[in-house]
């Protein structure tokens, strides 16, 4: 076990314990205090992401278990988070939310098995990694909503919370769908290259056949 797989275990087993804060917030917290323990767990775990990956490249430790539990724990982590938030915070996400998020992934992760068994990979877009990034900025804002409507910053200014997570929420809803067709749109691209590349090949092939078969 090296050390950038036992980083990405650490953010699935990290997990859990996001879901366990969430679910006793409503019982237990008075001043916020596990609103901002849960945020700070999913901020952590989610740039565990990318450090392991950095580890692992750097040090030449890319292997087989990392390249399943690195994406394996990306998809819980997030599926984890619109399933809780669902019951956690109804009124910033809704279970269609959660839907769209979590179908994303499932597709994502679909197109990649299939991609991988034909031979070639899809590589993560720019967009799908700015989607990354306004995921974790809806989640944690989600999660400080449920506390704060806003913040007093200055002398009667004050900071939108519950605004800034509403418009995070379906801006990432939107950015899903889009990264959704640019990662179907790509992996179209590919496989319909490949079966062409066979069509051709096949099609040489049957010619050679058949002018042995004339020699003959």
């Amino acid at each position: 076990m090296n050390l950038p797989n036992s980083i990405t275990l650490t953010r699935i087993f990290s997990i859990p314990l996001f879901i366990w804060v969430l679910s006793t917030t409503r019982l237990t917290s008075i001043h916020g205090e596990k609103e901002l323990i849960a945020c700070i767990l999913f901020i952590a775990a989610s740039i565990t992401d990318g450090i392991d990956g950095y580890i692992a490249r750097k040090r030449g430790q890319i292997t087989t278990m990392g390249m399943l539990l690195d994406p394996l724990a990306d998809k819980l982590l997030v599926t984890a988070a619109f399933i809780t938030l669902v019951q956690f915070n109804p009124a910033l996400v809704a279970p269609w939310v959660a839907v769209i998020v979590i179908g994303r992934e499932f597709l994502v992760s679909g197109l990649r098995s299939i991609a991988a068994s034909e031979g070639f990979t899809i590589e993560a877009s720019d967009l799908g990694k700015f989607k990354m990034v306004v995921q974790i900025v809806s989640v944690v804002a989600v999660i400080l909503a449920h506390r704060w409507q806003e913040w007093p910053v200055y002398h009667g200014y004050f900071f939108p919370v519950y605004w800034i997570a509403l418009v995070a929420i379906w801006f990432m809803v939107l950015l899903s769908l889009w990264s959704a067709g640019d990662y179907f749109v790509g992996f179209w691209k590919k496989i319909d290259h490949r079966v062409e590349k066979r069509r051709r090949r096949a099609f040489v092939l049957s010619r050679r056949k058949k002018s042995n078969a004339a020699v003959i």
